[in-house]
């Protein structure tokens, strides 16, 4: 498996409020900028999905997967890679800490090309992937709480 990329960020709302942006792909496409498509394609026990198709276009980066999610309650998701086009695996995860002022989120990114990739590149484009989308989380969920 590849190395593993971390990121941190504060957001100014409580755990369940952050959680319940990050479960609702739905709205991904509106608030996640690559992300064109999700599609739930397993909805698990009902309230929050097991297995959903994405459609991502990062500039030139264009691809379709499809990830399996594992919740537990509004503290911690995990996600694994079950299939995908210029993806062999991608494991993540968001860990969520209630703070004084809202929630702690740290994004854990590990994934591995099909095509080759200098290592210094690819961590250098996990990193940037990471900072748009923490920053997007935080923006989405701070605009809903307020």
């Amino acid at each position: 498996m590849a190395d593993q990329s971390t990121q941190s960020i504060d957001i100014d709302a409580d755990p369940a409020a952050v959680m319940a942006v990050i479960a609702d792909f739905a709205n991904y496409p509106v608030w996640a900028g690559s992300v064109k498509r999700a599609e739930v394609l397993d909805a698990g026990d009902g309230s929050r999905a097991r297995r959903v198709a994405f459609t991502l276009e990062a500039g030139p980066v264009r691809d379709e997967y499809e990830l399996e999610y594992t919740w537990s309650g509004d503290r911690l998701v995990e996600w694994t890679l079950v299939s995908g086009q210029m993806m062999r695996a991608q494991h993540g995860r968001y860990d969520l800490v209630a703070t004084a002022t809202g929630t702690h989120v740290t994004y854990f990114l590990s994934v591995d090309l099909t095509i080759p990739m200098l290592g210094l590149l690819k961590r250098k484009a996990e990193r940037v992937v990471m900072d748009t989308a923490l920053k997007e989380l935080k923006k989405r969920v701070e605009m809903i709480a307020a």
